[in-house]
């Protein structure tokens, strides 16, 4: 019979004296702070924004070639390298980014700190569309996986900008799971909406579902239809209980669930900018929103008591993404 020795009994009595603690949980305010810094991440769409990730476009817009037009879908693009750009203009860079500057500088006004990533993957011309690649839970970030080839490789420049800052990743989707943060929404801090589409596939939401599942969230999955890219294009948290919508693009089965939760939806009028539902919330009832909404769908958010700073954007939408699509946000205020 083997008996301890002295050495192995204080040993022993040394790792019981400083056991491991799972308590207080990874998400803790007090464990974030003390490990990590701060507390990071987001439990809901409408708390107070503290900080969010932005790419001021430049260079790598320059992939895009006047010369190779596709008559035949309304657009510019190269299918043999995957970069596309719609419309019947190129960039105008200069533009573009003075629209930015514009959506910057309205974010330092309402207190946001905006943090930039330090350049784009070379040619990832929507590399300005940081929503899409990380999606901020309460404690970290999942840091995603494009769908389509001209965006694939966005992924690395922002989970560089997330180590930087010191921001936990919680997850890194891998596998053939794709999933785009455009089409990610909380509905509540323990009710959330993905919209799969070519962009996000079943697997790519089930591990999303696997992060979310541990934190308590519900995940609801809405089935875009026909080539519909994100949910963002037709639902967005403005207010805690209150969503901007357009309901011809959600199935009838969400739109009584959210009735049943309690969500007021405003719904959008035909004279509204495509961009008007791509809005963003930088507290609970104030939005940031493109100069493209109309006097009734204004008029709508006013008596529903949303306040709504407007922000030329139109020509960064050419591009295919409006306001919410280029924030990234990292830190909101819990509700």
């Amino acid at each position: 019979m083997s008996i301890m020795t002295e050495g192995e009994y204080r040993y022993n009595m040394l790792i019981k004296t400083f056991a491991s603690r799972p308590e207080p949980a990874f998400e803790d305010e007090g464990e974030q702070a003390e490990v990590w810094g701060r507390a990071w991440g987001c439990s809901n769409d409408v708390g107070t924004l503290r900080l969010v990730l932005m790419h001021r476009p430049g260079a790598e817009l320059n992939v895009v070639d006047p010369a190779k037009r596709l008559p035949e879908i309304g657009a510019f693009g190269d299918p043999e390298t995957g970069w596309y750009w719609r419309g019947n203009e190129i960039p105008d860079l200069a533009s573009m980014q003075a629209q930015h500057d514009g959506l910057v500088a309205a974010l330092r006004e309402e207190g946001v700190e905006v943090v930039f990533l330090d350049e784009a993957a070379p040619g990832r011309m929507k590399s300005i569309y940081t929503r899409d690649s990380v999606i901020a839970l309460d404690g970290g970030a999942i840091v995603t996986r494009m769908g389509p080839p001209i965006r694939r490789g966005e992924e690395l420049p922002v989970m560089r900008a997330l180590a930087k800052l010191g921001m936990p990743i919680l997850r890194t989707i891998h596998g053939t799971g794709i999933l785009e943060g455009g089409s990610f929404a909380f509905i509540t801090p323990k009710v959330a909406v993905v919209g799969v589409s070519s962009r996000v596939n079943e697997e790519g939401v089930d591990q999303l579902e696997d992060v979310l599942r541990r934190h308590g969230v519900e995940l609801l999955r809405v089935h875009l239809t026909g080539y519909r890219l994100h949910i963002d294009g037709a639902f967005v948290m403005i207010d805690v209980d209150t969503a901007i919508i357009n309901p011809t693009q959600l199935p009838f089965w969400f739109l009584q669930r959210l009735d049943a939760m309690g969500i007021r939806t405003i719904e959008v009028c035909p004279d509204d900018a495509v961009s008007t539902i791509n809005c963003l919330a930088v507290s609970p009832g104030r939005v940031l929103m493109s100069d493209g909404v109309s006097d009734r769908t204004r008029e709508k958010l006013e008596r529903a008591q949303i306040s709504v700073r407007v922000v030329p954007y139109e020509k960064v939408y050419l591009g295919g993404g409006g306001i919410h699509c280029s924030t990234g946000p990292l830190v909101r205020d819990r509700i």
